[in-house]
Protein backbone atom coordinates (compact mmCIF):
# COMPACT_ATOMS: atom_id res chain seq x y z
CA UNK A 1 0.00 0.00 0.00
CA UNK A 2 1.61 3.63 -0.60
CA UNK A 3 1.69 5.75 1.99
CA UNK A 4 -0.26 8.79 1.97
CA UNK A 5 0.33 12.38 1.88
CA UNK A 6 -0.84 15.40 4.07
CA UNK A 7 -4.52 16.03 3.14
CA UNK A 8 -3.35 19.84 2.07
CA UNK A 9 -0.85 19.07 0.31
CA UNK A 10 -2.16 19.64 -4.06
CA UNK A 11 -0.07 17.01 -5.45
CA UNK A 12 -1.37 13.43 -5.63
CA UNK A 13 0.87 10.83 -4.89
CA UNK A 14 2.21 9.53 -8.18
CA UNK A 15 1.43 5.55 -7.47
CA UNK A 16 -1.19 4.00 -5.62
CA UNK A 17 -0.89 0.09 -5.32
CA UNK A 18 -4.20 -1.60 -4.52
CA UNK A 19 -4.83 -5.77 -4.15
CA UNK A 20 -7.84 -7.47 -5.63
CA UNK A 21 -10.57 -7.68 -3.30
CA UNK A 22 -8.70 -6.44 -0.26
CA UNK A 23 -9.92 -4.14 2.23
CA UNK A 24 -9.89 -0.26 1.28
CA UNK A 25 -6.83 1.61 1.50
CA UNK A 26 -7.20 5.26 2.86
CA UNK A 27 -5.46 7.51 0.51
CA UNK A 28 -4.92 11.61 -0.37
CA UNK A 29 -5.95 12.35 -3.69
CA UNK A 30 -7.40 15.17 -4.94
CA UNK A 31 -11.09 15.66 -5.45
CA UNK A 32 -10.86 15.40 -9.16
CA UNK A 33 -8.93 12.17 -9.25
CA UNK A 34 -10.98 10.63 -6.81
CA UNK A 35 -14.31 11.86 -8.51
CA UNK A 36 -13.01 10.48 -11.48
CA UNK A 37 -11.81 6.74 -9.80
CA UNK A 38 -15.35 6.81 -8.79
CA UNK A 39 -17.27 7.52 -12.04
CA UNK A 40 -14.49 5.02 -14.04
CA UNK A 41 -15.68 1.60 -12.42
CA UNK A 42 -12.29 1.24 -12.10
CA UNK A 43 -12.35 0.43 -8.00
CA UNK A 44 -15.37 1.73 -5.62
CA UNK A 45 -14.03 4.75 -4.73
CA UNK A 46 -15.42 6.78 -1.63
CA UNK A 47 -14.56 10.34 0.14
CA UNK A 48 -13.41 9.54 3.42
CA UNK A 49 -16.18 11.23 5.96
CA UNK A 50 -13.71 12.23 8.52
CA UNK A 51 -10.94 13.77 6.37
CA UNK A 52 -11.32 15.85 3.83
CA UNK A 53 -9.07 14.98 0.66
CA UNK A 54 -8.86 11.35 1.66
CA UNK A 55 -10.38 8.72 -0.24
CA UNK A 56 -11.37 5.46 0.25
CA UNK A 57 -10.32 3.36 -2.29
CA UNK A 58 -11.08 -0.43 -2.80
CA UNK A 59 -10.47 -2.92 -5.20
CA UNK A 60 -13.03 -5.19 -6.62
CA UNK A 61 -12.30 -8.12 -9.48
CA UNK A 62 -10.48 -6.28 -12.11
CA UNK A 63 -6.74 -6.10 -11.97
CA UNK A 64 -4.34 -4.09 -13.97
CA UNK A 65 -2.81 -0.69 -14.20
CA UNK A 66 -4.78 2.69 -15.29
CA UNK A 67 -2.99 6.04 -15.16
CA UNK A 68 -5.55 9.39 -13.75
CA UNK A 69 -4.57 12.79 -14.53
CA UNK A 70 -6.62 15.75 -13.56
CA UNK A 71 -8.04 18.49 -15.40
CA UNK A 72 -5.41 21.03 -15.23
CA UNK A 73 -2.40 18.52 -16.20
CA UNK A 74 0.19 17.66 -13.62
CA UNK A 75 1.04 14.21 -12.85
CA UNK A 76 -0.94 11.07 -13.24
CA UNK A 77 -1.57 8.89 -10.67
CA UNK A 78 -0.84 5.31 -11.68
CA UNK A 79 -3.14 2.47 -9.71
CA UNK A 80 -1.81 -0.57 -9.81
CA UNK A 81 -3.69 -3.44 -8.87
CA UNK A 82 -2.33 -6.54 -8.03
CA UNK A 83 -4.51 -9.95 -8.61
CA UNK A 84 -4.35 -12.52 -5.66
CA UNK A 85 -3.55 -15.46 -8.30
CA UNK A 86 0.06 -15.58 -9.07
CA UNK A 87 1.15 -13.98 -12.29
CA UNK A 88 1.68 -17.31 -13.58
CA UNK A 89 -1.50 -18.94 -12.71
CA UNK A 90 -3.34 -15.96 -14.05
CA UNK A 91 -1.47 -16.52 -17.45
CA UNK A 92 -2.22 -20.61 -17.99
CA UNK A 93 -6.08 -19.29 -17.38
CA UNK A 94 -5.82 -16.97 -19.76
CA UNK A 95 -3.75 -18.91 -22.30
CA UNK A 96 -6.09 -21.72 -22.03
CA UNK A 97 -9.36 -20.15 -22.08
CA UNK A 98 -7.99 -18.48 -25.55
CA UNK A 99 -6.80 -21.92 -26.89
CA UNK A 100 -7.30 -25.01 -25.33
CA UNK A 101 -5.05 -27.16 -27.55
CA UNK A 102 -2.08 -24.99 -26.50
CA UNK A 103 -2.22 -23.73 -23.09
CA UNK A 104 1.44 -22.46 -22.39
CA UNK A 105 2.43 -25.61 -20.32
CA UNK A 106 5.20 -26.05 -22.72
CA UNK A 107 7.08 -22.59 -21.69
CA UNK A 108 6.54 -20.63 -24.93
CA UNK A 109 5.89 -17.70 -22.62
CA UNK A 110 8.29 -16.83 -19.86
CA UNK A 111 6.47 -14.98 -17.83
CA UNK A 112 7.32 -16.01 -14.06
CA UNK A 113 10.19 -13.86 -14.00
CA UNK A 114 7.23 -10.98 -13.78
CA UNK A 115 5.57 -9.87 -10.92
CA UNK A 116 3.27 -7.61 -12.04
CA UNK A 117 0.30 -8.29 -14.53
CA UNK A 118 1.29 -5.77 -17.20
CA UNK A 119 4.95 -6.02 -17.54
CA UNK A 120 4.27 -10.17 -17.87
CA UNK A 121 1.71 -9.34 -20.54
CA UNK A 122 3.60 -6.62 -22.53
CA UNK A 123 6.79 -9.35 -22.73
CA UNK A 124 4.47 -12.20 -23.47
CA UNK A 125 2.72 -10.00 -25.97
CA UNK A 126 6.74 -9.03 -27.38
CA UNK A 127 7.76 -12.46 -27.77
CA UNK A 128 4.65 -13.77 -29.75
CA UNK A 129 5.12 -10.78 -31.84
CA UNK A 130 8.40 -11.35 -32.50
CA UNK A 131 7.85 -15.39 -33.18
CA UNK A 132 4.96 -14.57 -35.65
CA UNK A 133 7.66 -12.23 -37.53
CA UNK A 134 10.54 -14.18 -37.72
CA UNK A 135 9.60 -15.16 -41.12
CA UNK A 136 8.74 -11.84 -41.85
CA UNK A 137 5.20 -10.02 -42.60
CA UNK A 138 2.07 -12.57 -43.57
CA UNK A 139 0.47 -10.98 -46.82
CA UNK A 140 -2.47 -11.55 -47.93
CA UNK A 141 -5.14 -10.00 -50.66
CA UNK A 142 -7.07 -6.78 -49.15
CA UNK A 143 -9.72 -6.17 -51.15
CA UNK A 144 -9.12 -2.30 -52.73
CA UNK A 145 -11.51 0.72 -54.29
CA UNK A 146 -9.74 3.74 -55.40
CA UNK A 147 -9.64 5.88 -58.36
CA UNK A 148 -6.62 4.95 -61.15
CA UNK A 149 -5.67 6.40 -64.33
CA UNK A 150 -5.15 2.48 -65.72
CA UNK A 151 -7.64 -0.11 -65.44
CA UNK A 152 -6.88 -2.52 -62.91
CA UNK A 153 -9.17 -5.43 -61.82
CA UNK A 154 -12.88 -4.60 -62.63
CA UNK A 155 -14.22 -1.21 -63.21
CA UNK A 156 -17.25 -0.02 -60.84
CA UNK A 157 -19.82 1.01 -63.48
CA UNK A 158 -22.19 2.58 -60.89
CA UNK A 159 -19.50 4.50 -58.98
CA UNK A 160 -17.95 5.81 -62.67
CA UNK A 161 -21.60 7.01 -63.66
CA UNK A 162 -22.38 8.22 -60.64
CA UNK A 163 -19.18 10.35 -59.74
CA UNK A 164 -17.41 10.64 -63.81
CA UNK A 165 -20.50 12.29 -65.35
CA UNK A 166 -19.24 9.81 -68.62
CA UNK A 167 -15.63 11.27 -68.26
CA UNK A 168 -13.18 8.54 -69.40
CA UNK A 169 -10.76 9.41 -66.81
CA UNK A 170 -9.83 8.77 -63.66
CA UNK A 171 -11.35 5.34 -63.65
CA UNK A 172 -13.01 3.56 -60.59
CA UNK A 173 -11.69 0.08 -60.24
CA UNK A 174 -11.78 -2.56 -57.68
CA UNK A 175 -9.44 -5.33 -57.16
CA UNK A 176 -7.91 -7.64 -54.93
CA UNK A 177 -4.13 -6.60 -53.82
CA UNK A 178 -1.65 -8.72 -52.41
CA UNK A 179 -0.02 -6.99 -49.45
CA UNK A 180 1.36 -6.65 -45.97
CA UNK A 181 -1.39 -4.28 -45.36
CA UNK A 182 -3.74 -6.61 -43.94
CA UNK A 183 -5.31 -7.63 -40.65
CA UNK A 184 -3.36 -9.53 -39.28
CA UNK A 185 -0.13 -7.16 -38.82
CA UNK A 186 -2.67 -4.09 -38.22
CA UNK A 187 -3.72 -5.92 -34.76
CA UNK A 188 -0.32 -6.51 -34.35
CA UNK A 189 0.89 -3.06 -34.58
CA UNK A 190 -2.18 -1.74 -32.77
CA UNK A 191 -1.32 -3.80 -29.82
CA UNK A 192 2.19 -3.21 -30.08
CA UNK A 193 1.19 0.81 -29.91
CA UNK A 194 -1.41 0.37 -27.36
CA UNK A 195 1.18 -1.29 -25.23
CA UNK A 196 3.77 1.58 -25.51
CA UNK A 197 1.63 4.19 -24.31
CA UNK A 198 0.33 2.35 -20.98
CA UNK A 199 2.61 2.84 -17.55
CA UNK A 200 4.59 0.56 -16.11
CA UNK A 201 5.94 -0.93 -19.14
CA UNK A 202 9.92 -2.19 -18.30
CA UNK A 203 12.16 -0.25 -20.22
CA UNK A 204 13.80 -3.55 -21.81
CA UNK A 205 10.59 -4.96 -22.69
CA UNK A 206 9.78 -1.31 -24.06
CA UNK A 207 13.15 -1.23 -26.64
CA UNK A 208 11.97 -4.58 -27.81
CA UNK A 209 8.48 -3.08 -28.54
CA UNK A 210 10.05 0.08 -30.11
CA UNK A 211 11.37 -2.65 -32.21
CA UNK A 212 8.38 -4.73 -33.20
CA UNK A 213 6.92 -1.25 -34.02
CA UNK A 214 9.39 -0.38 -36.59
CA UNK A 215 9.12 -4.04 -38.47
CA UNK A 216 5.42 -3.47 -38.73
CA UNK A 217 6.16 0.36 -39.83
CA UNK A 218 4.54 0.37 -43.30
CA UNK A 219 1.07 -1.68 -41.81
CA UNK A 220 -1.57 1.22 -42.18
CA UNK A 221 -2.53 2.23 -38.16
CA UNK A 222 -5.50 1.60 -36.64
CA UNK A 223 -7.04 4.96 -35.98
CA UNK A 224 -8.11 5.85 -32.06
CA UNK A 225 -12.10 5.10 -32.32
CA UNK A 226 -12.07 2.60 -35.20
CA UNK A 227 -13.58 -0.88 -34.97
CA UNK A 228 -10.81 -3.60 -34.53
CA UNK A 229 -10.57 -5.56 -37.93
CA UNK A 230 -11.49 -9.20 -37.87
CA UNK A 231 -9.55 -11.77 -38.92
CA UNK A 232 -10.07 -16.15 -39.00
CA UNK A 233 -7.65 -18.60 -38.33
CA UNK A 234 -6.23 -20.13 -41.37
CA UNK A 235 -3.73 -22.94 -42.18
CA UNK A 236 -2.04 -19.85 -43.85
CA UNK A 237 -1.86 -17.69 -40.89
CA UNK A 238 -0.98 -20.13 -38.27
CA UNK A 239 2.21 -19.00 -37.29
CA UNK A 240 0.08 -15.35 -36.37
CA UNK A 241 -2.55 -17.18 -33.92
CA UNK A 242 -0.92 -16.73 -30.50
CA UNK A 243 0.07 -13.57 -31.52
CA UNK A 244 -2.83 -12.32 -32.46
CA UNK A 245 -5.31 -13.74 -29.81
CA UNK A 246 -3.10 -12.15 -27.16
CA UNK A 247 -3.46 -8.91 -29.31
CA UNK A 248 -6.49 -8.93 -28.67
CA UNK A 249 -6.37 -9.29 -25.22
CA UNK A 250 -4.54 -5.97 -25.19
CA UNK A 251 -7.15 -3.79 -27.42
CA UNK A 252 -10.17 -5.90 -25.46
CA UNK A 253 -8.80 -4.66 -22.36
CA UNK A 254 -7.99 -0.82 -22.98
CA UNK A 255 -9.98 1.05 -20.51
CA UNK A 256 -11.31 4.64 -21.77
CA UNK A 257 -8.89 6.79 -22.37
CA UNK A 258 -10.38 10.11 -22.10
CA UNK A 259 -13.46 11.05 -19.51
CA UNK A 260 -15.83 14.40 -19.81
CA UNK A 261 -14.10 17.36 -19.17
CA UNK A 262 -10.19 17.65 -19.34
CA UNK A 263 -9.74 14.11 -17.21
CA UNK A 264 -8.14 11.49 -18.85
CA UNK A 265 -7.83 7.99 -17.72
CA UNK A 266 -5.37 5.35 -19.65
CA UNK A 267 -4.69 2.03 -18.93
CA UNK A 268 -5.42 -1.82 -19.29
CA UNK A 269 -7.20 -3.75 -17.01
CA UNK A 270 -8.31 -7.42 -16.81
CA UNK A 271 -12.06 -8.62 -15.29
CA UNK A 272 -11.15 -11.86 -13.01
CA UNK A 273 -14.83 -12.46 -13.02
CA UNK A 274 -14.60 -12.78 -17.05
CA UNK A 275 -11.08 -14.62 -17.34
CA UNK A 276 -12.64 -17.00 -14.56
CA UNK A 277 -15.76 -17.86 -16.46
CA UNK A 278 -13.81 -18.20 -19.90
CA UNK A 279 -11.46 -20.76 -18.52
CA UNK A 280 -13.96 -23.33 -16.46
CA UNK A 281 -16.42 -22.83 -19.31
CA UNK A 282 -13.91 -23.41 -21.89
CA UNK A 283 -12.26 -26.14 -19.82
CA UNK A 284 -15.50 -28.07 -19.53
CA UNK A 285 -16.16 -28.12 -22.98
CA UNK A 286 -13.10 -29.04 -23.95
CA UNK A 287 -13.58 -32.10 -21.37
CA UNK A 288 -16.66 -32.87 -22.78
CA UNK A 289 -14.97 -32.71 -26.48
CA UNK A 290 -12.13 -35.08 -25.50
CA UNK A 291 -14.25 -37.65 -24.32
CA UNK A 292 -16.11 -37.56 -27.82
CA UNK A 293 -18.33 -41.04 -28.03
CA UNK A 294 -18.01 -41.95 -24.59
CA UNK A 295 -19.39 -39.13 -23.36
CA UNK A 296 -22.70 -40.42 -24.96
CA UNK A 297 -23.42 -38.22 -27.29
CA UNK A 298 -23.36 -34.87 -24.80
CA UNK A 299 -23.08 -31.12 -26.35
CA UNK A 300 -22.19 -28.25 -24.75
CA UNK A 301 -22.86 -25.07 -25.38
CA UNK A 302 -22.00 -22.14 -23.62
CA UNK A 303 -23.81 -18.82 -22.62
CA UNK A 304 -27.16 -20.48 -24.39
CA UNK A 305 -30.75 -18.62 -24.28
CA UNK A 306 -33.40 -19.95 -22.17
CA UNK A 307 -36.42 -18.78 -20.42
CA UNK A 308 -37.58 -18.46 -16.81
CA UNK A 309 -41.71 -18.55 -17.90
CA UNK A 310 -43.81 -19.79 -20.31
CA UNK A 311 -44.05 -16.36 -21.97
CA UNK A 312 -40.75 -15.96 -23.01
CA UNK A 313 -40.84 -12.76 -21.40
CA UNK A 314 -37.67 -13.37 -18.84
CA UNK A 315 -34.43 -14.33 -20.77
CA UNK A 316 -31.54 -16.51 -18.92
CA UNK A 317 -28.60 -17.27 -20.19
CA UNK A 318 -26.22 -19.95 -17.95
CA UNK A 319 -22.62 -19.85 -18.62
CA UNK A 320 -22.51 -23.67 -19.29
CA UNK A 321 -25.57 -25.92 -20.58
CA UNK A 322 -24.65 -29.98 -21.26
CA UNK A 323 -26.96 -31.42 -23.83
CA UNK A 324 -27.78 -35.16 -23.96
CA UNK A 325 -28.30 -36.88 -27.73
CA UNK A 326 -31.73 -35.92 -27.99
CA UNK A 327 -31.06 -32.16 -27.82
CA UNK A 328 -32.56 -32.15 -24.23
CA UNK A 329 -31.11 -29.68 -21.13
CA UNK A 330 -29.21 -32.44 -18.94
CA UNK A 331 -26.69 -30.38 -16.82
CA UNK A 332 -26.27 -26.76 -16.03
CA UNK A 333 -23.15 -24.68 -14.80
CA UNK A 334 -22.39 -21.11 -13.76
CA UNK A 335 -19.08 -19.89 -12.82
CA UNK A 336 -18.73 -17.60 -10.58
CA UNK A 337 -15.30 -15.45 -9.48
CA UNK A 338 -16.35 -13.99 -5.96
CA UNK A 339 -14.70 -12.19 -3.09
CA UNK A 340 -14.54 -14.03 -0.15
CA UNK A 341 -16.97 -13.70 2.46
CA UNK A 342 -17.07 -14.01 6.26
CA UNK A 343 -20.26 -16.26 5.49
CA UNK A 344 -19.30 -17.99 2.76
CA UNK A 345 -20.71 -17.64 -0.60
CA UNK A 346 -23.51 -14.80 -1.72
CA UNK A 347 -26.86 -16.80 -1.47
CA UNK A 348 -27.95 -14.77 -4.39
CA UNK A 349 -26.38 -17.06 -6.88
CA UNK A 350 -28.13 -20.22 -4.94
CA UNK A 351 -30.93 -18.05 -5.80
CA UNK A 352 -29.98 -17.90 -9.53
CA UNK A 353 -29.14 -21.44 -10.01
CA UNK A 354 -32.12 -22.77 -8.78
CA UNK A 355 -34.53 -20.74 -11.71
CA UNK A 356 -32.10 -22.06 -14.20
CA UNK A 357 -32.80 -25.85 -12.76
CA UNK A 358 -36.47 -25.20 -12.68
CA UNK A 359 -36.60 -23.74 -15.91
CA UNK A 360 -34.79 -26.58 -17.19
CA UNK A 361 -36.09 -29.14 -15.78
CA UNK A 362 -33.10 -30.55 -13.66
CA UNK A 363 -32.69 -32.10 -10.36
CA UNK A 364 -29.54 -30.62 -9.81
CA UNK A 365 -27.22 -27.34 -10.71
CA UNK A 366 -23.81 -27.07 -10.46
CA UNK A 367 -21.63 -23.40 -8.80
CA UNK A 368 -18.35 -23.43 -9.79
CA UNK A 369 -15.63 -21.06 -7.79
CA UNK A 370 -12.65 -19.83 -7.27
CA UNK A 371 -11.61 -21.67 -3.88
CA UNK A 372 -12.49 -19.31 -1.40
CA UNK A 373 -13.35 -19.74 2.54
CA UNK A 374 -16.40 -22.26 2.12
CA UNK A 375 -15.48 -26.44 0.93
CA UNK A 376 -17.61 -28.01 -1.15
CA UNK A 377 -21.57 -27.97 -0.34
CA UNK A 378 -24.63 -29.39 -1.56
CA UNK A 379 -28.30 -27.93 -0.72
CA UNK A 380 -31.05 -29.35 -1.15
CA UNK A 381 -33.80 -27.06 -1.61
CA UNK A 382 -37.12 -27.73 0.18
CA UNK A 383 -40.45 -29.06 -1.20
CA UNK A 384 -38.26 -28.83 -4.93
CA UNK A 385 -35.95 -32.01 -5.24
CA UNK A 386 -33.43 -30.13 -6.53
CA UNK A 387 -30.18 -30.12 -5.26
CA UNK A 388 -27.50 -27.35 -5.91
CA UNK A 389 -23.88 -28.22 -5.49
CA UNK A 390 -20.88 -25.79 -4.89
CA UNK A 391 -17.86 -26.22 -6.49
CA UNK A 392 -14.64 -24.66 -5.69
CA UNK A 393 -11.12 -24.55 -7.56
CA UNK A 394 -7.91 -23.78 -6.22
CA UNK A 395 -6.35 -21.58 -8.74
CA UNK A 396 -2.57 -21.99 -7.39
CA UNK A 397 -2.31 -25.13 -8.05
CA UNK A 398 -0.56 -26.51 -10.93
CA UNK A 399 -2.54 -27.02 -14.11
CA UNK A 400 -2.61 -30.55 -13.92
CA UNK A 401 -4.48 -30.75 -10.65
CA UNK A 402 -6.55 -27.83 -11.92
CA UNK A 403 -7.92 -29.51 -15.18
CA UNK A 404 -8.17 -32.69 -12.90
CA UNK A 405 -10.71 -30.69 -10.66
CA UNK A 406 -12.81 -29.48 -13.58
CA UNK A 407 -12.70 -33.61 -15.41
CA UNK A 408 -14.26 -34.55 -11.82
CA UNK A 409 -16.86 -31.63 -12.21
CA UNK A 410 -17.07 -32.89 -15.68
CA UNK A 411 -18.06 -36.35 -14.83
CA UNK A 412 -20.91 -35.16 -12.21
CA UNK A 413 -22.57 -33.34 -14.96
CA UNK A 414 -22.64 -36.13 -17.56
CA UNK A 415 -25.17 -37.91 -14.42
CA UNK A 416 -27.54 -35.31 -13.48
CA UNK A 417 -30.69 -36.74 -12.96
CA UNK A 418 -33.99 -34.69 -14.50
CA UNK A 419 -37.02 -34.07 -12.89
Amino acid sequence: MTSSVDASAVDAPRSVELVEHAPASRLALPDAVGRALAASDIVDATPDPYTPGHWLLRAGSKVGVVAVTAPGGGEPVTVRITPKVPIVRLFFLLGYSLDPRRNWRDGEVEVAEHRDLLPALAHAVERQVDRALRQGLLQGYRATEESALVVRGRVREAEQIRRRFGAMLPIEVAYDEFTTDIAENRILRAAVERLLRLPGVPRDVRRRLLHQRARLTNVTAIVRGQPIPDWRPTRLNSRYHQALRLSRVVLDGASAEHAPGDMRIDGFLFDMNKLFEDFVTTALQETFQDWGRGSGGHTARLQDSHYLDEASAIRMKPDFVLYGPDSTPCAVVDAKYKAERPGGYPDADLYQMLAYCTALGLREGHLVYAKGNAPHAAHQVRHAGIVIHQHALDLDQEPAGLLADIGSVAELLADTPRV
